[in-house]
């Protein structure tokens, strides 16, 4: 059986944040063949291109970060419509300097929550063009845009809704399924 490390960015800065919550409910579901690992973006500092000949720390162990994992999963909220500022500094830092971008063939998936009807739907599209950009394989053929609710999820991760769990199980293992194609077609580079 072949192992491949995910690794997953929670758009939202916030401690309590319900993508965090889904973020572990993704952990538990995933299955075995997937190891999701959280690359933090907390510390950061707003991307500047002055930076680009002498990348701070963070940003160095950041980019190592995404360099050491299979895949990447966005795990993200909606702030007024859009993709969340901390998230948006993360792929700059990511695609810089110009020609080493992070994300050049690496499959990627996008999901969010969200006490709206429609999830995270305007900040998952803008968030696919971003990712079409930086030259980023996507999983499209599931779009996942969860409706939170209070108790919807626990501290652990654990779904209390059966159809959300039974979704949110699927989800993964489509993205295991889209992984394996990906890297099949596109191994990593050495």
């Amino acid at each position: 059986m072949t192992k491949y490390k995910v690794g997953y960015l929670v758009g939202s800065l916030s401690s309590t944040s319900i993508n965090r919550l889904l973020s572990q409910a993704l952990v538990r579901l995933a299955p075995e063949e997937l190891e999701l690992v959280e690359i933090p973006i907390r510390d950061l500092p707003l991307y500047s291109q002055d930076y680009d000949d002498d990348f701070p720390p963070v940003a160095r162990a950041f980019k190592q970060s995404i360099a050491d994992v299979d895949a990447i999963l966005f795990v993200t909220p909606e702030y007024n419509r859009s993709i969340p500022g901390g998230l948006k500094n993360a792929i700059d830092w990511a695609t810089r300097p110009w020609g080493r971008n992070s994300f050049t063939r690496k499959p990627s998936a996008i999901i969010g929550t969200s006490p709206g009807s429609i999830g995270t739907a305007l900040a998952q599209a803008q968030l696919r063009n971003v990712m079409c950009f930086c030259n980023s394989p996507l999983l499209n053929t599931v779009e996942a845009y969860i409706q939170f609710k209070p108790g919807l999820i626990k501290e652990d991760g654990q779904v209390t809704d059966d159809s959300t769990e039974k979704f949110l199980s699927k989800y993964m293992k489509e993205f295991h399924t889209f992984i394996v194609r990906v890297l099949t077609v596109l191994p990593r580079e050495p």
